[in-house]
């Protein structure tokens, strides 16, 4: 299987601009032949950078409560008319997609840290929000639930993916696992020291290939207006990108991309998967159920 990860900075906080670059960058994947294309965490309309880097839990500070609102009004409904670009551009590629999102709640006052799959043939068959936003992203993002924790078939191919800090959580990655996912994408903000470790040690715990994709974030990308500009540092990256590949026997394919605009290739043989799981299958000839169990609620909730 052919894949596609995107490494790119978004249209920061500007969510049509976003959608824009993201139906080009589908297309160029499409072009070089990507049967799966793979985007960052929150890509659309970006990952919050500011709450590291300011007193983001002064909750009476207007400058905190606007950036917040702004981050709101250019959140994503995956069934509106603002990402229906997205998945006609899916269709186009014939290419199996995974878009990170902030996604809008049907409260309209709170948000979900969310990994959407698009398939180019069905639409958006999976959203997976965020189980915990990490440390800080808990002041912008709701907790999410264990609805996407869930695999997609994809030229006969299963794909599973999770967001971030999800990616470090045991009994995520086990029901991920209990899946029979061959190809897990992990979708990160993008810096190479959250992705280096993480990715080979999940290859190699799965015995699958892992696509970790992460952006590139840098203060000049700040939209002019932004109440919290002033209080952000200048000529600082945020996020240097960190896109890697791993394969079933934790050895890299790609190892982390800085600094680069581009899309990360790779042709992947799943045969590998199932060579590296004739000593071991973690949630398979290996597991004791009798033992030790999972229980998941996919219950979607709100």
């Amino acid at each position: 299987m052919r894949i596609a990860a995107v490494q790119s900075a978004p249209v920061f906080l500007d969510r049509s601009a976003t959608v824009d670059l993201v139906v080009d960058r589908i297309g160029q994947a499409a072009v070089g032949g990507a049967e799966l294309i793979a985007f960052p965490e929150v890509f659309i309309p970006g990952y919050p950078v500011w709450i590291a880097l300011t007193n983001a839990a002064a909750w009476e500070d207007p400058d905190q409560q606007a950036a917040f609102s702004w981050y709101l009004d250019q959140a994503v409904e995956v069934d509106g008319p603002a990402f229906a670009p997205v998945i006609d551009a899916v269709r186009e590629s014939g290419a199996f997609t995974y878009v990170g999102i902030v996604e809008r709640s049907a409260s309209r006052g709170s948000v979900y840290c969310s990994l959407v799959a698009i398939d180019p043939v069905a639409g958006v068959i999976g959203v997976h929000r965020k189980l915990k936003p990490t440390y800080g992203e808990r002041l912008v993002w709701a907790d999410g639930d264990g609805a996407g924790l869930v695999a997609h078939d994809h030229h006969g191919v299963r794909l599973t993916g999770l967001n971030c800090w999800e990616n470090w959580m045991p009994l995520a990655r086990t029901a991920m696992y209990s899946t029979g996912s061959e190809i897990h994408v992990a979708a990160w903000p993008g810096s190479v020291g959250l992705t280096e470790d993480i990715t080979r040690f999940i290859a190699k715990e799965g015995r699958l290939f892992v696509i970790s994709v992460g952006a590139l974030y840098c203060s000049e990308d700040l939209p002019p207006g932004f109440p919290l500009k002033d209080q952000l540092p200048d000529g600082v990256r945020y996020h240097n990108g960190g896109t890697c590949i791993a394969g079933p026997d934790g050895k890299w394919i790609v190892e982390p991309v800085r600094n680069e605009e581009t899309i990360v290739w790779a042709d992947l043989d799943i045969g590998e998967v199932h060579r590296q799981r004739q000593n071991f299958d973690p949630t398979g000839h290996y597991s004791r159920p009798d033992v030790l169990r999972l229980e998941v609620d996919r219950t979607r909730l709100a």
